[in-house]
């Protein structure tokens, strides 16, 4: 007679999936809004919506994303909670670009083998980071897929929803000649590149992440894995204190061919290098990958996270506000006409834009 067979047997263990929904509940319990109903563990998270009935047309704004290949640095570290917080802000701040304030947040966790403390310390930086963009969080998937994935791969992604008045919805049509580009710092290289970041750093440069890297001023895996900054709460508190006509995600595709998605056709912005400085990680990549100056604003942010168009007359007020949340901004940038056949740097993101050219040379 042949040997009975279980599921733990063909690799899934049912109950380590519970041991680390046990460690992750206190976490997820500090991810909440008001408006979560229920309790968690329920087969779908619930939200009560009625407070858009005080909207004059309320639009619902859903995006939904993944970290990428920054969670090979996360494995090499053994560091697993800050991939948590750069997937909430690959995901909300997609969602405050239109004016949209975050609601709630669902995530998928794929692994080989479930190793509860290992879960746990993802989904804690998830609750992390839904408590810094003050969303909730209101339910997620633990998939344990042996044979599929090694017993220490895993990926990550979330999706999330938030809610805007059309009267108050961002968007490209907004943008008029003469606004003025602010450019919103980033905490480093976010969550994009690293394909070519990790390869410049572990095949060319030879480098492991324990390794001090002097210019970072820590080990090359702190760099690397220093989290996404969330703006959401920060973005809505400009659009309060100031008219704001379009919000730039400077992620996937680099700067150029994001700002362009966030403009009209018919206009212009060149970003002028000289008004800041980019962080080391961004000249450490350049110099030893041998990476083209173009090449490399195509594939990292360069230290602007976000881009905001603004009147003119709002611009120092817009900067005051955002210093006073302690994100540094600066003008880099004002918008014109667009010449005939102008095509800028890159072609827009995802359709038609305007035409954004990179000039100049940086700070040194």
């Amino acid at each position: 007679m042949s040997e009975e067979l279980s599921y733990a047997a063909a690799g899934v263990d049912t109950e380590a999936g519970e041991r680390a929904v046990d460690l992750m509940r206190q976490a997820i319990s500090s991810a909440q809004r008001p408006e979560v109903f229920g309790d968690f563990g329920g087969f779908a998270g619930l939200f009560d919506i009625s407070a858009v009935k005080n909207f004059n047309r309320p639009l619902l704004a859903t995006s939904t994303d993944g970290v990428g290949t920054k969670i090979d640095v996360a494995r090499r570290m053994d560091i697993h909670d800050t991939v948590g917080i750069d997937l909430v802000a690959m995901v909300v701040d997609d969602l405050v670009v239109c004016g949209a304030e975050p609601l709630f947040m669902t995530d998928y966790i794929a692994v080989g083998k479930v190793h509860p403390e290992r879960v746990a310390a993802i989904v804690t930086g998830i609750a992390r980071g839904c408590e810094l963009a003050g969303c909730a969080l209101v339910g997620g998937e633990t998939a344990e897929h042996p044979g599929l994935l090694g017993v220490d791969d895993y990926d990550i992604a979330g999706a999330g929803t938030g809610v805007v008045d059309a009267d108050a919805l961002l968007g490209p049509e907004r943008v008029q000649k003469g606004d003025v580009a602010i450019a919103i710092a980033s905490s480093g290289l976010h969550s994009n590149g690293y394909s070519l970041a990790r390869h410049i750093a572990f095949n060319i440069a030879k480098l492991d992440v324990h390794d001090h890297i002097e210019e970072f001023g820590r080990t090359l895996g702190e760099e690397l894995l220093e989290p996404t900054r969330i703006y959401s709460k920060d973005l809505l508190t400009l659009i309060k204190a100031v008219e704001v006509h379009s919000i730039s995600h400077i992620t996937g595709g680099g700067i150029a061919a994001n700002v362009a998605r966030v403009m009209p056709a018919h206009l212009a912005l060149e970003i002028e290098r000289n008004t800041w400085r980019p962080a080391p990680v961004f000249e450490f990549m350049q110099t030893r990958g041998n990476v083209a100056q173009r090449e490399v604003e195509k594939t990292f942010n360069m230290g602007i996270g976000m881009l905001a168009f603004v009147p003119e007359r709002v611009a120092q007020i817009a900067l005051t506000t955002l210093l006073a949340c302690g994100i540094e901004s600066w003008i880099c940038g004002t918008v014109r006409e667009r010449n005939e056949g102008e095509m800028g740097d890159s072609a827009a993101k995802g359709g038609a834009g305007g035409a954004v050219t990179l000039v100049g040379v940086h700070k040194n």
